[in-house]
């Protein structure tokens, strides 16, 4: 049988290709150390698991509306209505079976062949996959290093912007690396939106995965509500990456052609998965809160274990469940001059699995530091530290 020609354009999410060398390395007797992949090993808010069991014993396991339960999409709207200070109502929200699929059908509603469509990188890598897959071209910008962390390369963005660019993508508190817009930059990349005429998605998947501070969005800027939809997910802040369940927020216009490709592609989210998700939202947040704490400890953990190794430094963010560390002192003492020599030379020695920049993205154009990304939302704090210990006598013997 033959394949369409279009899947040549179709890219992957390779830290799962890391998972399954880190599975296969583990398989042969040998203890691994799982930084490599963003999934969670916390137990999902009691709240929701009762609400959703509770809504199949109540028969909610058929066939909703393909936008999402009204209740739901009443309370998501009310939800980012108060965090974000701008009004959505119900009609502004289409619940989709996870985040991901935000990304697409954003790309399927806004983008004709041959826009151009700016996207992070490094970033997560799904970005590029299906701007390139629907016949866009994927233009990225990049990041500077700085002493509190990260911050984009504006200039860039602007360099590559021509008649045929549509689209920004913007993840703030950014997988991987942590990133977090300040206000100036939030200021000078409305004005290009706006000077530009350009739609945006707005990834929050992090939005409420917070240490310290509060998340600002870039859709609270004057005339950015009408021009964003914002990528929301149950799947970080509930821990219920495997319930699959996200929204689509953003103008009603734009919502109603999501909804329309949920009925062609899935016909609706999971039916009483929502009324968990529901009463997650709307019920006692002690448990949700919880998962922060245990996710503060950890990253406190691994930053201090980190910045412990010679040739290593890392920043610590205040969003998310990565760590982007700079090792390129630690290759560089060691001899090793490409990612995946290193890092098959570390899970090998030491059992510690991790991704490297590479996974989010090509390198750009006058890069010269290394980078590495740690995921530490499915390890446990004991772990971390023994994992860390081992990898700093492998680097610095």
């Amino acid at each position: 049988m033959n394949i369409a020609n279009r899947i040549d354009c179709l890219g992957t999410e390779t830290a799962f290709a890391v998972s399954a060398e880190a599975a296969a390395f583990a398989a042969k007797g040998n203890h691994v150390y799982p930084f490599h992949l963003g999934d969670m090993n916390l137990p999902t808010p009691s709240t929701v698991v009762e609400g959703a069991v509770k809504a199949m014993r109540d028969g909610k396991t058929g066939y909703c509306p393909n936008a999402g339960i009204p209740q739901l999409r009443e309370a998501l709207a009310e939800n980012i209505s108060n965090s974000h200070g701008v009004k959505y109502g119900m009609e502004n929200v289409a619940v989709q079976p996870g985040g991901k699929p935000v990304i697409t059908k954003f790309i399927q509603a806004v983008m004709n062949p041959g826009d151009e469509v700016l996207y992070p990188n490094p970033g997560y890598p799904i970005y590029e996959s299906q701007i390139e897959y629907y016949g866009g071209t994927a233009l990225p910008y990049g990041y500077k290093e700085n002493e509190g962390g990260f911050a984009i390369d504006i200039d860039a963005i602007e360099n590559s912007i021509t008649p045929k660019t549509k689209i920004l993508i913007l993840n703030d508190l950014q997988n991987p690396i942590g990133a977090e817009a300040s206000p100036e930059e939030f200021k000078r990349l409305a004005e290009i939106v706006r000077e530009h005429d350009l739609m945006v998605l707005c990834d929050e998947a992090y939005f409420e995965i917070r240490y310290s501070g509060k998340s600002q969005s870039f859709v609270s800027l004057p005339g950015m509500q009408e021009r964003c939809v914002i990528l929301y997910t149950f799947s970080k802040k509930f821990a219920m990456t495997g319930w699959r369940l996200g929204a689509a927020v953003g103008p009603e216009n734009v919502i109603s052609v999501i909804a329309k490709l949920n009925v062609n592609d899935e016909s609706c989210s999971n039916h009483f998965n929502q009324y968990g998700a529901l009463d997650g939202l709307t019920g006692d947040q002690t448990e949700v809160m919880g998962l922060l704490d245990v996710l503060k400890g950890r990253r406190d953990a691994a930053i201090n274990a980190l910045n412990q190794i010679e040739g290593i430094h890392c920043v610590t963010p205040a969003s998310t469940f990565y760590l982007f560390p700079n090792v390129t002192g630690a290759m560089a003492n060691k001899g090793f001059t490409d990612y995946d020599v290193f890092r098959k030379a570390v899970l090998e020695a030491t059992g510690v699995s991790f991704c490297t920049r590479l996974h989010f993205g090509r390198q750009l154009e006058g890069e010269t530091e290394r980078y590495i990304r740690f995921a530490y939302s499915g390890i446990d704090i004991d772990q971390i530290e023994e994992g860390i210990g081992r990898m700093k006598t492998f680097l610095e013997s």
